[in-house]
């Protein structure tokens, strides 16, 4: 799983898997979600996303998580 924010768009992309997405749909005001060709969510997108998140910390909990540096 992956995050990325885009400042210039204010959107927030979570990655889920590293597959394209074949079908976008806007489920909400604001949220997209990205659909392989099975159907399957490979990620969600969020607009005007720091005035509905924090983006100013990242907290896992109870994650099998390997260490990776930001490039």
């Amino acid at each position: 799983m992956k995050l990325h924010y885009y400042p210039e768009t204010d959107s927030l992309y979570i990655e889920l898997k590293a597959q394209p997405g074949v079908e976008t749909r806007e489920i909400a005001p604001g949220l997209v979600v990205d659909l392989d060709a099975e159907g399957a969510v490979v990620g969600l997108d969020f607009d005007g996303a720091s005035s509905k998140f924090d983006l100013t910390t990242l907290e896992t909990i109870a994650l099998p998580i390997k260490t990776t540096k930001a490039a």
